[in-house]
């Protein structure tokens, strides 16, 4: 039986290796992970503006910078080869590339279960005679008849991918939904089915509507920092039809959102004349219950604002 490998501590190495980008600040190296998000936000055509920016060498959504590029396997499990096409092609002309210079190998199998031994060993073998940078599986929903809230089931089909990303050296890309109406939740929480999803990734983007129905992207990594979040749009130019981001609202800018617990609370009072209970605060400040109990008897002890019977109130509009 061959023993697992080891080496004296002192050999192991002082410091982490340095962070390696398949796309700068998206998407790590060799990295697996979900592109998730509710319906109607965008996931497919993020999902294809990494695939033209891996496989043309240009910036992911005119921002994110690709040094090293290279081949593209795509698996559209849910749309119509043409319109896949007609929306590479759009994104070739936002990003001033050519769709017959793209090297993005497109899978036109009618299904793929990697749930499935068999299918599992056609994709291992496609991906071993392209060797891709990039795999791409959109969506999950279609790869599969399991059940995605069992954890069991969801692992093994995630922990093959992951064995297909090391054995060939390349990142993954699965394009995963959200929850109906988790849009308040912390965005990888948020993930349709079993926790395995959000443990599983390495890079992770998810999209969500703000309160103006705008299309956030936020960035998640395992082992560097998380890039800022990128408001984005999908946006028209002729023939182009692609996600880029946003130009800045200056009416939004205007507006100063209040960033403490205090000034939530405060701006949250000020919304009503009549006092407003603890459970009403807490759903419109979105903060911890402790938290909140802290800062309001912190503000009750400086005056700021009145405990009654009713609920709190700023001080000019307390009772007496």
């Amino acid at each position: 039986m061959t023993p697992l490998p080891f080496q004296p501590a002192w050999r192991l190495a002082d410091g982490p290796a340095q962070q390696r980008w398949l796309v700068d600040g998206l998407w790590s190296e060799e990295a697996v992970g979900i592109i998730g998000g509710e319906p109607k936000c965008c996931k497919s055509f993020l999902a294809l503006d990494l695939a033209v920016a891996v496989a043309a060498g240009v910036p992911c959504l005119r921002r994110f910078a690709v040094s090293r590029p290279g081949r593209v396997l795509l698996y559209p499990a849910e749309d119509a080869l043409h319109i896949v096409r007609r929306r590479l092609e759009g994104i070739c002309a936002a990003a001033d590339t050519a769709l017959d210079q793209l090297d993005v190998q497109v899978i036109t199998a009618p299904s793929l279960r990697l749930d499935l031994d068999a299918d599992r060993a056609r994709l291992d073998d496609t991906v071993a005679r392209l060797k891709p940078r990039l795999l791409v599986l959109d969506p999950f929903v279609r790869l599969h008849r399991i059940d995605e809230n069992v954890s069991g089931d969801v692992a093994a089909v995630l922990a093959f991918l992951r064995d297909l990303q090391r054995r060939h050296a390349m990142a993954v890309a699965v394009v995963h939904h959200a929850r109906k109406g988790a849009a308040a939740m912390r965005a990888g929480q948020a993930l349709r089915g079993s926790s395995e999803f959000h443990a599983w990734g390495d890079s992770n983007l998810y999209l969500r509507r703000d309160s103006d129905d705008r299309i956030v992207l936020t960035v998640e990594h395992r082992a560097a920092a998380a890039t800022p979040d990128v408001t984005l749009e999908l946006a028209q130019a002729d023939a182009a039809l692609a996600l880029q981001p946003a130009q800045p609202d200056p009416e939004r800018q205007s507006r100063v959102a209040p960033i403490s617990v205090d000034q939530r609370i405060t701006a949250a009072l000020a919304d009503r004349a009549e006092p407003r209970p603890f459970s009403d605060l807490r759903a419109s400040c979105r903060v911890r219950t402790t938290t909140l109990y802290e800062r309001l008897a912190a503000m009750t002890a400086a005056g700021l604002i009145v405990k009654s019977a009713n609920g709190y109130c700023l001080a000019q509009d307390g009772p007496g």
